[in-house]
């Protein structure tokens, strides 16, 4: 569905990715890893279309992105849960999903805000309430159910709870959970390495702009030494 080959790509003169190549299946959960600095959001800006590569190529469902601006990328099925989240603050929570709703992936059982509603109960609760009234846990709530509204063929998740009280985190782990067993593809990036290694099917471990080790996660969970070296832990 999605691969990256040789991208190098950086801002102004100095460069940030080195080769980065990648590789997401179709109904996968893959986890892209390392401390912070190491090129993770870069390499999701590049794939939704916020930062143009320097040589290399991306390509989503056999389209080549390098060429094209990112609402296009979003109107190929790719849905972005930014990392600080990008809420509208003055528009209410129901205004925030619909202003967002297409249907890209041509589903069936599109998402819809009922379904949404059902995924995440406290958004139905402040259905009027602005984007600015929300506390964080719900913003980043209202956040992953926009990118929903898209029906997204392929959603991204760039620290996903970060900041999050730990009760918050969980809810957002239970949805992701459920957003896997239900054939969702994501990328995701995000620091709570236990809970993600349990999730996840493939891990890509980033240093210094380039990916040193990829695999299954077993392969990560296992080798402790690996975790330490680069990921601090």
């Amino acid at each position: 569905m999605l691969s990256l080959n040789a991208v190098h790509a950086g801002y102004n003169a100095g460069e940030v990715l080195h080769g980065i190549d990648l590789e997401l299946n179709e109904g996968e959960v893959v986890t892209l890893l390392g401390r912070n600095g190491m090129g993770k959001s870069t390499t999701i800006n590049c794939i939704i279309g916020l930062l143009k590569i320097n040589s290399g190529d991306i390509k989503f469902d056999g389209v080549n992105l390098d060429s094209i601006s990112s609402y296009q990328i979003a109107r190929l099925g790719v849905g972005l849960v930014p990392e600080d989240r990008h809420i509208f603050p003055n528009l209410s929570v129901t205004e925030n999903l619909t202003v967002a709703a297409a249907n890209y992936s041509r589903s069936s059982a599109p998402w819809t805000l009922e379904r949404i509603f059902s995924l995440f109960p406290r958004l139905q609760e402040r259905y009027r309430h602005a984007g600015n009234q929300l506390s964080g846990g719900e913003q980043q709530m209202l956040a992953i159910g926009r990118a929903l509204m898209l029906n997204p063929k392929l959603l991204i998740l760039d620290e996903a709870t970060e900041g999050l009280a730990p009760l918050i985190c969980n809810e957002i782990w239970a949805v992701i959970r459920q957003l896997k067993q239900q054939g969702q593809s994501i990328l995701i990036v995000d620091k709570n390495l236990n809970t993600l290694l349990s999730i996840a099917d493939r891990y890509y471990l980033m240093e210094k702009g380039q990916v040193v080790s990829e695999g299954p996660v077993d392969v990560l969970v296992s080798d402790k030494a690996m975790q330490a070296r680069y990921l601090g832990v």
